[in-house]
């Protein structure tokens, strides 16, 4: 039997892994506040320090920063707000931030350096085979900590950053978009889905549009404060226009495009990220895919069927152009022309 934390629902708890046989089911049923997940296939119990000694996991107290810490963060999260930094960068921040300060609980934070993010990079995110983004997302916001609310130079430099994986995009052929955006009956979901592909949006730039953001009489839709704090706009096809309409009809939305189950209330990212789960599943999709391939098939079959590269970074709101040549790799157009030595033998 194995125990680790998990996230259910958006509350944390603790995650019990075994072999399915009846004596060890009914071992987990016994302790108050255990369920079966359907959806991750586990059983589950309340995070609590009782629950976690029980199973060898770090106690609660040990999971915390020291109170220090936890001023300091609070005074992180005032500065990065009051330079108007997104919501999501300072989520970012103050949960990497906050890891570094748990590892360091029993030290004041002025004694930490550099040597200390070295062993924090080898003995918490090497030996826990987190991700090379998440560490340098934790250099980032050291650095940026220590030159603010510290008001102490980090020699960040010193530190090694690990490099990036070169990962190409993955991208589904237009059968399979197809497949994925016919999949539902129900107009919302399909409109959800096909609207993403269709001018590219990311998840977030979905949920947060508004009905005045359709132009109807321009054929754009409106993309306001995007990462990176930009706006910009993307082209409206006539067939989403068209069903944009049959929408309307039957939801009335008032407050945002796509509102949930209460009035005026945002559609939420795991509804979303459900719908595209199920349109998948009824697509008959076996590849592990995810609704970002929707924003990146967007972009390799722009590329293929002549958009200029300069347009697609300005649909997709890359700041770097770079960013979006990384599509050049995964655009089929040229590689099918090519014809293999093999062919001729």
């Amino acid at each position: 039997m194995q125990a680790k934390i998990i996230t259910h629902k958006g509350e944390k708890r603790i995650g019990i892994f075994m072999e399915r046989d009846d004596i060890h089911i009914a071992e987990v049923r016994t302790i108050s506040g255990s369920r079966w997940s359907q959806t991750l296939r586990v059983w589950h119990l309340p995070d609590t320090d009782a629950n976690r000694k029980e199973f060898g996991l770090p106690l609660l107290a040990d999971l915390s920063p020291s109170e220090e810490g936890v001023r300091r963060l609070e005074d992180f999260r005032n500065w990065l707000r009051s330079r108007r930094y997104s919501e999501n960068t300072v989520k970012t921040y103050l949960e990497a931030m906050r890891s570094f300060l748990v590892f360091y609980n029993k030290r004041a934070i002025a004694d930490l350096d550099h040597d200390d993010v070295i062993r924090y990079n080898n003995d918490y995110i090497l030996k826990n085979k987190l991700s090379a983004s998440y560490q340098n997302q934790i250099v980032n916001a050291i650095k940026l900590f220590f030159s603010t609310v510290q008001d102490k130079k980090m020699e960040i430099d010193r530190v090694h950053r690990p490099k990036r994986s070169k990962l190409l995009p993955n991208v589904l052929s237009k059968e399979e978009v197809k497949l994925i955006l016919e999949a539902h009956v129900n107009i919302k979901h399909r409109v959800m889905l096909s609207l993403i592909y269709s001018c590219g949006l990311r998840r977030s730039e979905l949920l947060q549009l508004r009905p005045v953001d359709i132009d109807s009489k321009r054929n754009i839709v409106f993309i306001r404060q995007s990462k990176g704090r930009k706006d910009r706009i993307a082209p409206l096809s006539l067939k989403i226009l068209t069903m944009l309409r049959e929408y309307y009809k039957v939801y009335h939305p008032q407050i945002w495009l796509f509102e949930g189950r209460s009035e005026g209330g945002q559609y939420s990212e795991q509804s979303l990220q459900s719908v595209f789960k199920q349109a998948v599943w009824k697509a008959g999709i076996g590849k592990p895919v995810t609704l970002h391939w929707l924003r990146h098939s967007y972009a390799t079959h722009l590329l293929e069927s002549g958009t200029d590269l300069r347009y697609i970074q300005e649909l997709l709101g890359h700041n770097s152009s770079k960013t979006t040549e990384i599509y050049t790799h995964v655009s089929t157009k040229s590689l099918q022309q090519i014809k293999s030595p093999f062919d001729d033998l």
